[in-house]
């Protein structure tokens, strides 16, 4: 089997031994004679996987039982509109750290539906770190602080989750499960999949159950958390085969040390690129600042970057693939999620070092 070094931001690259299980039963699933993605979705074998995967989401990221655990399609980008939906009333504001285009983006979608405000942005300083918890505003009548925990396209990660005043709202999607949640400082965390979990196609929301019966019956019924909470994320059909793949990712985490030995290897499979970045004199350069630098999504830049392009046209002659950074910001980016072999981090390292021998 030919695989390269796939280092892309999403979707994520998946563990080998999940893509050979879901080829084999595609067909045909449990001798049913159809592939679960063929059958209903009140089937009891799909019901069994769905309500299985529930379980091992609360489980692995040891959610309190006063949380509910929500399956919903639309990804992450989906839940910047429906937080505030759902949690906006009574005229209060929400508070948006704004660390990234994701914590923009969060924001802009915010606003359309209720009273949103950034509580600080890293604009001024080109988006290069996270704020301490005392550069934070929070206005009166907030009802809650909104965070990227994880800025995939710059790089950017929260070091250590604030102690507000006001509960907080988590976009976790770029380190979903790879570092643990204090949950009594949350009322929802979200994230889309396709970074840690599994294909793309669907966000996975964690939901305090004390806020359902405040939510609004002005909220349409899909973007309504107690539909999703009411109905197992059952409403109508969910997305079977993300559902199903996910079931698999957290199957293989759960054997391979659960989130302490994900975070574990986040911490210690980034240090290995940062530390080819710093010892290379100079011909590497990280834009962040080191104290919020991402465990999962590395992004680095040339001192010389006329030679940008041709450390991108090597690499994929070698085969690593998905290195280019976003085109909002250029440069090089290293997505290390889950699912990505050690193997691949440690070819990438050895490529690094071997190009600035040449280059430099």
């Amino acid at each position: 089997m030919k695989r390269v070094h796939n280092f892309c931001a999403g979707p994520c690259t998946l563990p080998v031994s999940v893509l050979e299980e879901l080829a084999e039963e595609l067909p045909d699933f449990g001798n049913s004679g159809m592939s679960l993605i063929e059958m209903s979705h009140r089937a009891e074998a799909y019901d069994a996987v769905h309500h299985e995967t529930l379980g091992l989401l609360r489980e692995l990221s040891e959610v309190p039982d006063d949380f509910s655990i929500q399956l919903i399609q639309g990804g992450a980008t989906l839940q910047f509109a429906m937080v505030p939906m759902n949690l906006l009333d009574d005229g209060r504001r929400a508070a948006y750290v704004v660390g990234g285009s994701w914590g923009k983006k969060a924001l802009a979608d915010g606003g359309k539906v209720g009273d949103a405000y950034a509580a600080w942005s890293g604009a001024d300083d080109g988006f290069t770190r996270m704020p301490a918890e005392e550069e934070l505003t929070l206005e009166p009548g907030t009802r809650y602080l909104h965070i990227t925990s994880n800025e995939t396209i710059g790089g950017i990660r929260l070091p250590e989750f604030y102690r507000t005043d006001v509960p907080m709202v988590g976009d976790m999607s770029s380190d979903y499960l790879s570092r643990p949640i204090p949950w009594d400082r949350f009322d929802v965390v979200y994230g889309g999949v396709q970074k840690n979990l599994g294909p793309a196609g669907m966000a996975v929301v964690f939901v305090r159950t004390s806020l359902l019966e405040s939510i609004a019956e002005t909220v349409p019924a899909y973007l309504s958390y107690r539909t999703h909470h009411d109905q197992d994320s059952l409403a109508n059909t969910p997305p079977m085969f993300t559902i199903w793949a996910t079931n698999k990712v957290l199957h293989w985490m759960k054997a391979s040390g659960g989130v302490a030995a994900m975070q574990k290897r986040a911490e210690q499979r980034s240090s290995k690129v940062y530390r080819t970045i710093d010892e290379a004199d100079g011909f590497y350069r990280s834009p962040v600042d080191a104290a919020c630098r991402s465990h999962t999504n590395i992004v680095f830049r040339l001192a010389d970057e006329g030679l940008e392009a041709t450390f991108i046209s090597e690499a994929e002659a070698n085969q690593f693939e998905n290195l280019k950074g976003h085109r909002s910001v250029g440069g090089m980016r290293a997505s290390i999620y889950n699912g990505l072999p050690d193997e691949s981090v440690d070819a990438l390292v050895d490529f690094m070092s071997d190009f600035a021998r040449r280059h430099g």
